[in-house]
């Protein structure tokens, strides 16, 4: 935590995730049609978002400050928070359903590596049966490695794809209350993003 201090300012125990825009609109896709509210976020803006919550623990106070200058205050500025809010919603739920598919896969996965798995074994039993030779021997170990290495995707599944998807929700949760404020910027202050 120490070297996100040198990175974020902070007030208090919160962290500020800066944004200067020249106006409200740079924050949002130009190329999406939709009414303000349900505007996509432009896709480097999002990136940062994103990125930067995702360096703190989910417990971390933080706050989204844009610095607009002071002539670019116009009438989406009061609606800035929650179509920010209704977009980070939107991709709290598409992250869920995108884990709810990959259990769902995972859950399918297993069903077919377990009954794989149990043909590749009763396969190996029936020619322990009929057979004791070299030949027999060699079958029997390449079954049992094959039924083994069709359970390797359900694993890998339940082991490891699902928990940065869940990660992502809880970013995406987090930003879809986050606190947002606005700010005037200056003419000599650096640009942030």
């Amino acid at each position: 935590m120490q070297e996100l201090n040198s990175y974020y300012k902070n007030e208090g125990d919160t962290y500020l995730i800066e944004i200067r825009l020249s106006n409200v609109s740079q924050i949002f896709n130009s190329f999406d049609p939709s009414p303000f509210l349900e505007k996509d976020l432009d896709e480097d803006a999002e990136s940062y978002i994103v990125q930067s919550v995702s360096e703190f623990p989910l417990k971390t106070p933080l706050k989204l400050v844009f610095y607009l200058p002071k002539q670019g205050h116009d009438e989406e500025i009061p609606i800035l928070h929650e179509a920010i809010h209704n977009y980070f919603d939107y991709r709290k739920h598409n992250a869920a359903r995108e884990l709810r598919q990959t259990l769902r896969q995972g859950q399918t996965s297993l069903m077919i590596g377990l009954l794989f798995l149990s043909l590749c074994i009763s396969l190996s039993k029936l020619i322990t049966l009929f057979s004791d030779g070299t030949f027999a021997k060699i079958l029997i170990e390449g079954l049992l490695i094959v039924g083994w290495v069709a359970m390797w995707r359900p694993l890998e599944i339940f082991l490891y794809d699902w928990w940065p998807i869940h990660r992502t929700q809880q970013v995406f949760d987090k930003l879809s209350s986050i606190e947002i404020e606005i700010r005037t910027s200056h003419e000599s202050d650096r640009p942030i993003v």
